[in-house]
């Protein structure tokens, strides 16, 4: 780097950083994310907990384990881009304040219904705080090499925070009711608040033109009911019901309105020009296919776990323990991999890697193989880690400072996007493949059949109910028709890994640290601009 170069480098992250040290506001912001990650895992141990007290149906029992994502992922891009305009620091202190009313509510809810109220509820917190912690990372390390380095320790935290989260879900439920699993993230709150208000800086956008408060409604509403007819999807509905066809269309009609009213404007709330560049709009697409491939595998290892191996939370939380901690290690070395690799080869390998992992985790059965399953996850944290953090930092440094919460709030939508249409899409494949296991059982009814094909855990209180023969046998035919399932969906998210692979290829094959301000290319006509909502 030439003298003038790091001259001005200094300079920026002078500005950026005035009144608080940077790295003292990357602590501020990674326990912001601890925050979240360890309430977006701890619930997965607890899901038997929940279902054997609340008893809730299936469709209620994805919209537990669902509107959480849902809702974060429809409200990401309007608080990414409020934050820009009235102020990052001040929205996600009040993320703070929501997640840790709603944790509270969660904690003592009574029903399903309750439940679910209280997971949207902090999927609306989530989605106050995240943009938030990404563009504030944004602005206050404007270099990349120092970026880089941020967004690694920033993603490693994440990683413990997923670590953290079923280990400590898993603790408390050998000791207290499935509730505590909240109660965690009021302390992380009551913390976070007035370290955040005393230390962070506040940054906003350029604020040129009105904040399009239409144009992010209509995102909100888009998003949420594609997202809803795919989770109806998932959850087993007919292609034909209205009631999953009508979201689905809606939807869409909402987002190709709001794609049309941002090109229209001369203050978008989104500028869409950052998607005609090639490493910004493949960066999100690489987002979306990583955690539509695995999210969903996350929490059928936690049922294969407890429900197959028979072993406790605490005990299924150790046992997910290293694929956090290569995920962490990934995290902590993604600065140094990327300089040496560059983006295009470390997504591309990340991706390789991990479909190698869920190909390998195919060898498990009935039975535990603890150094099968330990070399998987290693693999798979490891691989995920390194994708995602190619695909981030590469987005991040893609977008101007000044659109820094649209470009955050834009790679989190495609984060939870994935997330929740992951979640319907495995759970759609691991259903279609463990049902047709449970038919023609000997003694066991039709009735009790279709009861039991809707999940491994209505099974075997089915099989509890029967009992003598027939109850054995369909609980060692529900246990079967499980690890088919999840072979077949293992290899399902391998395949979505390598379609990852290819798409990385567009990346670019080396990492570029310019010294000025980036630039949007001016779109030569609607063909270039055109963006995939």
């Amino acid at each position: 780097m030439s003298g003038t170069t790091t001259a001005a480098a200094a300079l920026r992250r002078r500005a950026a950083g005035a009144g608080a040290n940077r790295w003292v506001v990357l602590v501020v912001l990674c326990a912001s994310l601890l925050l979240v990650a360890v309430d977006a895992t701890v619930l997965h141990v607890a899901v038997p907990a929940v279902t054997e007290d609340l008893k809730p149906g299936g469709i209620e029992l994805l919209w537990i384990v669902d509107v959480y994502p849902l809702v974060c992922a429809s409200l990401l891009i309007l608080f990414g881009t409020l934050g820009d305009r009235v102020g990052r620091r001040r929205v996600l202190l009040l993320g703070y304040t929501l997640f840790g009313v709603a944790s509270g509510l969660a904690a003592l809810a009574d029903s399903a219904q309750v439940l679910i109220v209280a997971r949207a509820l902090l999927g609306v917190g989530g989605a106050m705080i995240m943009p938030a912690t990404l563009s504030i990372l944004r602005q206050v390390f404007p270099d990349r090499r120092e970026r880089a380095l941020a967004i690694g320790i920033w993603s490693a935290v994440a990683a413990v925070g997923a670590a953290v989260g079923p280990l400590l879900g898993g603790f408390l439920l050998e000791h207290f009711w499935w509730g505590s699993v909240f109660l965690v993230n009021i302390p992380l709150m009551l913390v976070s608040l007035p370290v955040g208000r005393l230390l962070l800086p506040e940054s906003k956008g350029d604020g040129k033109g009105p904040w399009d408060v239409v144009g992010a409604l209509m995102a909100a509403a888009g998003l949420f009911g594609v997202v809803l007819g795919v989770k109806r999807l998932g959850g087993g509905e007919s292609v034909g019901s209205l009631l999953t066809v009508l979201p689905l269309v809606v939807g869409a009609a909402l987002l190709v309105g709001f794609v049309r009213r941002q090109r229209r404007r001369t203050y978008p709330l989104v500028d869409l020009r950052m998607f005609a560049r090639p490493a910004f709009s493949t960066s999100v697409g690489c987002i979306v296919l990583a955690m539509l491939a695995l999210v969903g595998l996350e929490l059928i290892a936690a049922q294969y776990l407890q429900l197959v191996l028979g072993l406790s939370p605490l005990e299924t939380g150790l046992r997910l323990l290293p694929l956090t901690f290569a995920a962490m290690a990934a995290g902590l070395a993604g600065a140094r991999m990327l300089r040496r690799f560059g983006p295009r080869r470390m997504v591309c390998a990340g991706f390789c890697l991990t479909a190698f992992a869920v190909v390998l985790l195919t060898g498990l059965g009935r039975t535990d193989d603890c150094a099968l399953m330990l070399s998987g996850f290693v693999l798979l944290g490891f691989g995920l880690e390194t994708t995602l953090f190619g695909a981030y930092e590469s987005m991040l440094s893609e977008a101007p400072q000044d659109q820094a919460g649209g470009a955050a709030a834009i790679g989190e939508t495609s984060y939870q996007l994935g997330a929740g249409i992951g979640i319907a899409l495995l759970g759609t494949v691991m259903n279609a493949a463990y049902a047709p296991g449970l038919s023609g059982v000997p003694g066991v009814s039709a009735a009790a059949s279709s009861s039991a094909g809707h999940s491994l855990g209505e099974a075997y209180e089915v099989a509890a109910r029967l009992g003598g023969s027939a109850g054995a046998a369909l609980r060692h035919a529900a246990r079967d028709a499980f690890v088919h399932g999840l072979h077949v969906t293992l290899l399902v998210s391998a395949g979505l890994l390598l379609l990852g692979a290819v798409m990385a290829l567009r990346l670019p094959r080396v990492m570029q640290c310019e010294s000025g301000p980036v630039e949007l290319p001016a779109p030569r006509d609607a063909a270039e601009s055109r963006v995939s909502v």
